[in-house]
């Protein structure tokens, strides 16, 4: 069930899911186990110390103002026993004390305000209830013993000194280390385990990646958890099939091809022994036709053919294609970034496709413009000519076997439909895309992007 929200606030998810929400699927179930386990973490902090921490600090703090009480109502019922209580506070109640009469109270009051920092919390609402009608003052002191409380009665200044454990239990932070120790604990063990899951469906998508550009990975192997390795065991299944029916179609279409050159050769014997007429020329002319027809067609074929991926020198291979064109009646222009030029791929593929395209270029246009340029993500070659160019509503047909410009493309100029369905097959083969377009020149222009 999907619920529709406002067109606006739809907008606004997308941008946030776009802008905040990983793109890989590793950070995708990172985050989907993390959320949830600060979440808890962040409520069982809460919980906790909202009942126990808050239970825990005001009963010890009711406990500790009890204790002052009790001294002072000792000292004050029979004030010559002070050196008694001092010490039976000590060894009772671990509670120092001082006290100071009406003359001397002041200096001390005025002495600690100077110092150390003062303290609010449980224990002063604690003593906020036992001495009502008394000021209470708490401060931080230093050493074993920092925990300092000031009781200004009427007959008198008692200075407590006790330790901060008096008021709160470390046993509460071991509970919040043990907590957050066991998280990470978690975490890291599900970093572990999803990185092992995610490098699997990985490996996958780069497989199957590199086949689309004609590298066959034979070294891959199913692994990971079961629903990885079906769907990788059915990627290894269909490739084997489609390179099957490919090698199989390839060889079909090629021996049909070649077997097609006998009765063609026939022919032309047949009619070269003719008395010259103009059926005569009229024959060899259709047969010179066929037998160029049968050449693209072979060479069509052969670009499904089993050849090995290797490291390709683009640049290398531009200059040597443009080298066999340096005769002809035009001028040519050649750039590079000077990027790096090499890719992986199908060397004799990409030359014929780079070939068909420069001829092109060669054939309907004076003036050519080559460009290579490379980044860390793609290789980009461009051609243009300042020939006729291709109608914008023709330049999708183009890319169709056998399908040939009746204004440009006849007889004389020798083409038969393919160079362009060939080039864009082989390009489409390494994961690459091209597109035709209006060049600066005035003629065609043709974009080659490859990923590296």
């Amino acid at each position: 069930m999907h619920v529709r929200l406002p067109s606006k606030m739809e907008e606004a998810l997308r941008y946030l899911r776009l802008k905040f929400l990983p793109r890989t699927l590793f950070f995708r179930t990172m985050l989907l186990i993390f959320i949830p386990l600060i979440a808890v973490q962040v409520v069982s902090v809460v919980v906790f110390f909202d009942g126990s921490w808050s239970r825990m600090g005001r009963r010890l703090s009711d406990n500790l103002a009890a204790d002052m009480s009790m001294i002072i109502r000792l000292v004050n019922e029979e004030p010559k026993k002070l050196s008694g209580i001092q010490q039976m506070a000590v060894e009772t109640f671990n509670l120092d004390f001082e006290y100071y009469d009406n003359a001397e109270k002041h200096k001390i009051i005025s002495r600690a305000t100077k110092g150390s920092p003062l303290v609010v919390g449980y224990l002063e609402e604690a003593l906020a209830r036992v001495f009502p009608n008394d000021e209470t003052r708490i401060y931080l002191g230093s050493g074993d013993k920092d925990l300092v409380v000031m009781v200004n009665t009427e007959e008198g200044l008692f200075r407590f000194i006790t330790s901060k454990k008096k008021i709160f239990s470390s046993s509460i932070f071991m509970f919040v280390v043990w907590m957050a120790g066991t998280s990470v604990l978690l975490f890291l063990v599900a970093v572990l385990f999803l990185r092992i899951q995610v490098r699997s469906i990985a490996e996958l998508a780069q497989v199957a990646e590199d086949f689309g550009k004609g590298i066959d990975n034979k070294n891959f192997k199913p692994y990971g958890s079961s629903e990885v390795r079906k769907a990788a065991i059915a990627f290894i299944k269909m490739k084997e099939r489609i390179q099957r029916q490919i090698s199989e179609r390839t060889q079909m279409l090629a021996g049909v091809s070649h077997d097609l050159r006998t009765p063609l050769t026939r022919m032309k014997l047949q009619v070269t022994m003719m008395s010259d007429s103009e059926d005569k020329k009229d024959f060899l002319s259709d047969i010179d036709e066929m037998e160029k027809m049968l050449d693209g067609y072979l060479s069509f074929v052969s670009g499904e053919g089993g050849e090995k991926s290797s490291f390709v020198d683009m640049n290398e291979m531009i200059l040597s294609i443009i080298n066999k064109f340096r005769n002809k009646d035009a001028l040519i222009r050649y750039s590079t970034n000077d990027q790096v030029s090499a890719i992986q791929g199908r060397e004799q593929a990409l030359k014929r496709a780079l070939t068909n395209i420069i001829s092109n270029a060669f054939r309907y246009g004076k003036t050519i413009a080559v460009n290579l340029e490379s980044n860390d993500k793609k290789l980009m070659v461009c051609v243009e000519d300042d020939g006729p160019g291709i109608p914008a509503d023709k330049r999708d047909d183009v890319f169709k076997a056998f399908y040939r410009l009746e204004n440009s493309r006849n007889k004389e100029t020798g083409g038969v439909g393919l160079g362009l369905s060939i080039a864009k097959d082989v390009v489409t083969s390494h994961g690459g895309t091209i597109e035709l377009g209006d060049s600066e020149l005035g003629g065609l222009k043709v974009l080659i992007s490859i990923p590296l």
